[in-house]
């Protein structure tokens, strides 16, 4: 079995062929598409193709840092465990889940909130999946304004009605590397899509391998 498939269940590969033949024109890049591609696959939803931003350059620097084993921070447990197994099965990075760094909310403040101000303090140079939390989302960009907190990149796919725009906004603000869900829409699932297309790429395009 070839390294690009080896991956790839069956059903899955069926299932791009079909998303293929009912877009037929976009105007992503090929490695753009094949990200936005994984969304639509996980939740059927083909308004993703248009709801996904990508900064310049956010995909090569999501592959180099997974290449150099940084971190990978997300802010709530069901993100994590959406990518843990393909993890494993690659390059093995280490997992922080934020909201399992704060032990209660305090101050006004979530526990996502606090987590990500912990673990972006602890690992300022991580890959961010936040696909639950716009606190812990907010908290993130906080700690990217005001101290030295560098994240190799952030994935915004928080999902909701409350304050989940004006965090995206905050993000989308940010010169720094980004794939964003925009609007209302993401969650966990897609945030670990998103991820998972990512390190895929990484994978395929490894040249240890």
């Amino acid at each position: 079995m070839t390294k690009e498939n080896f991956l790839e269940h069956p059903i899955v590969s069926q299932s791009f062929a079909i998303i293929d033949q009912e877009i037929r024109e976009h105007t992503l890049d090929p490695w753009q598409y094949q990200i936005a591609r994984r969304v639509i696959h996980t939740t059927a939803d083909f308004e993703y193709l248009d709801l996904l931003h990508f900064s310049p350059g956010a995909i090569n620097k999501g592959i180099a840092a997974l290449h150099s084993g940084v971190p990978i921070v997300t802010d709530v447990n069901l993100v994590k465990q959406g990518i843990v197994n393909l993890v494993k099965k690659t390059f093995n990075n280490p997992l922080i889940v934020a909201l399992e760094s704060a032990q209660i909310a305090e101050n006004g403040k979530t526990r996502s909130e606090i987590g990500m101000e912990i673990c972006s303090a602890e690992y300022p140079d991580a890959i961010y999946l936040i696909g639950n939390a716009p606190t812990a989302l907010m908290a993130l960009c906080h700690n990217v304004i005001h101290s030295k907190v560098s994240p190799s990149l952030v994935i915004g796919a928080p999902v909701g009605f409350v304050s989940v725009v004006e965090a995206k906004k905050t993000l989308s603000e940010l010169d720094l590397p980004q794939i964003l869900v925009q609007g209302r829409k993401g969650g966990s699932t897609v945030a670990a899509a998103i991820f998972n297309a990512l390190l895929l790429l990484a994978w395929k395009n490894s040249r240890e391998f």
